[in-house]
């Protein structure tokens, strides 16, 4: 069995309204240390559209400010898993964050979006729509760059994506 992954650390400002929640972060963006690290990841590119912000930002701490500034909060839905390599379907014996936690402790949040199939499947098994009463959950399109059966291009995954800017 391969190593046991462990994500990253929320990012959150102090009045966040939309949680970001990707499955767990590719072997890139571990090795980086940074959300959406594989360049060819759609995320920030549908990030700066949606949020009309037309220069490129590289840095990624400004990226991180950016996206905070609009209250928008980036976490997993795993906490731990085994996979080797960096796709979706290759994860293992995955342990879930605390996301009940994070709600309890960020009551500003209104909006879940999971990050693909994946986020949002996870999400469905571990934690109980109870607990998140007044917090809406939607799965988006996958962000990832990994051709699959229902891919958009960016123009569509932009589209969809579009609809979390109602929460900011």
């Amino acid at each position: 069995m391969s190593e046991k992954l462990i994500g990253l650390a929320p990012v959150i400002s102090d009045q966040p309204r939309v949680l970001i929640l990707g499955s767990m972060p590719s072997k890139q963006s571990l090795e980086k240390q940074e959300y959406y690290g594989n360049p060819r990841n759609h995320f920030w590119k549908i990030m700066m559209n949606i949020l009309e912000h037309d220069t490129p930002i590289l840095n990624y701490e400004d990226k991180l400010a950016l996206i905070k500034h609009h209250h928008i909060a980036l976490w997993d839905t795993i906490n731990a898993c085994y996979r080797e390599g960096s796709l979706d379907a290759d994860i293992i014996a995955e342990e879930p964050n605390d996301l009940d936690q994070l709600i309890k402790d960020f009551p500003s949040i209104r909006l879940i979006a999971c990050n693909g199939t994946k986020s949002f499947q996870t999400f469905n098994k571990y934690f109980e729509k109870e607990n998140f009463l007044n917090v809406d959950v939607i799965k988006l399109p996958s962000s990832s760059p990994v051709p699959g059966r229902y891919n958009k291009t960016l123009d569509g995954k932009i589209a969809d994506w579009q609809q979390i800017t109602t929460y900011l």
